[in-house]
């Protein structure tokens, strides 16, 4: 396995002979508004891709969409990705990407395999406070295939027994996480906390944690220097990566 942490939630990953795009955030810097009801009121998404947009598209055998807020699958990636690519997204999301021209459109209900790779949809939850109905449903996956690592993409999904749920039946070696604290100006946190970080890490005491969704949106307060001296006084540094935009993990 070898994952690019390319921007915000944005991967892409080379599995059992496919290679899959996660959550295409494509768009030019300061292409897009701020989040609504956030703050600072900065045009997203804040930096460059590390990679030109074209390039990642043509890599891309698979799309995997965890739900469809902007900052995950944006217009650009609307208009980027060959409409005759696979994407596999949670079932209330397939009536609209197939009306904006995608042809093949599998919702997972809850797995599907594709050339040996198995994509299992799990449970993620965007927040535990007064925003989560609003927010609408959003999903995890879990991949596995013969000779590779099980890998667990937990999407948009704080710190909660759901989540810590599907660790214990999936036991997956990587786990990736979407970090940065993200927040509305009222309410709990709708993205990782330091805290929800940390207690995934100590879940799943044989796992490797990637924490990406960092340092790329106005209303994501968390940085990775901040986030990094979190994981050295909890002792958890060297299990937990933090990888800049652009990195590779094998």
């Amino acid at each position: 396995m070898r994952l690019t942490a390319l921007r915000n939630a944005t991967l892409l990953i080379e599995f059992g002979g496919l290679t899959l795009l996660v959550d295409p955030m494509l768009g030019e810097p300061h292409s897009a508004p701020p989040v609504e009801s956030t703050a600072p009121l900065l045009r997203n998404p804040l930096v460059e891709l590390p990679v030109p947009a074209a390039g990642v598209v043509a890599a891309a055998g698979v799309v995997l969409v965890s739900h469809l807020h902007r900052d995950h699958f944006d217009e650009a990636a609307g208009s980027l990705i060959d409409p005759d690519v696979p994407l596999l997204c949670q079932p209330e999301d397939r009536n609209t990407l197939m009306s904006r021209g995608f042809a093949q459109v599998t919702p997972l209900e809850p797995a599907h395999e594709i050339d040996g790779v198995t994509v299992t949809r799990v449970a993620a939850r965007h927040t535990l406070g007064s925003h989560e109905e609003a927010l609408g449903p959003c999903s995890g996956f879990v991949l596995a295939a013969p000779g590779e690592p099980t890998l667990h993409v937990a999407g948009d999904c704080v710190w909660c027994p759901e989540l810590a749920a599907v660790i214990t039946e999936h036991r997956p070696e990587l786990i990736v996480v979407n970090a940065g604290a993200a927040r509305f100006l009222d309410g709990s946190p709708i993205s990782m906390t330091t805290e929800d970080v940390i207690a995934t890490a100590r879940h799943a005491p044989a796992a490797t944690v990637a924490a990406v969704h960092l340092e790329a949106l106005n209303h994501c307060p968390m940085t990775r220097n901040e986030l990094r001296r979190h994981l050295v006084a909890a002792g958890l540094d060297q299990r937990v990566r933090v990888p800049e935009d652009g990195e590779l993990i094998t």
